[in-house]
């Protein structure tokens, strides 16, 4: 296993819609290996291929508490099928923005259909923090970040500061 770079906005990568899997295959299994392993060492819940520039529909997460065993899942293709009408709000961070975070009003619970690691069809109702992370790493793979749902205001200073620090990481 290896711990992957992960991808800091503006990185435009990070605004382009990945492609869907083609097979689960070994191949894909060390990527979500890897994925995994890159996720725990951030520290973060979730992960979204794009975000360690792989352009495919791929994320990984873990909303296990602090005091559980880990939980680790992989989503290959994964696509929400049903979301509620009710809303909650989360305040969301992101590894590819880090040090900022914001409120962001999501639907409280969605059906999401998926293939998992051994490529066979699965299907989960999620509500709570597993709702949110899930649209949250999904929305990577459509190429929108949570700070899109900022206003343009916030989102722009959020983004100015970000190009500011990896400036002077790269200086």
């Amino acid at each position: 296993m290896a711990i992957l770079p992960i991808l800091v906005a503006p990185d435009p990568r990070l605004k382009t819609k990945a492609k869907p899997v083609e097979a689960v295959d070994e191949d894909l299994r060390r990527l979500i290996d890897d994925m995994l392993e890159t996720m725990y060492d951030a520290p973060g819940i979730g992960l979204a291929a794009p975000q360690v520039g792989v352009l495919l529909r791929l994320l990984v997460l873990d909303v296990a508490g602090k005091d559980e065993p880990p939980a680790p899942m992989a989503f290959v293709n994964p696509e929400i099928v049903w979301e509620s009408e009710e809303m909650s709000v989360y305040e969301e961070g992101c590894l590819s923005i880090p040090s900022h975070y914001a409120e962001v009003e999501r639907p409280a619970q969605v059906k999401v259909r998926y293939l998992d690691r051994d490529g066979q069809k699965q299907e989960v109702l999620a509500d709570g923090l597993l709702a949110t992370c899930l649209q949250h790493e999904i929305d990577h793979l459509d190429g929108k970040l949570f700070i899109d749902y900022l206003s343009s205001l916030k989102r722009n200073m959020i983004l100015r500061k970000l190009k500011k620090e990896t400036t002077r990481e790269t200086a």
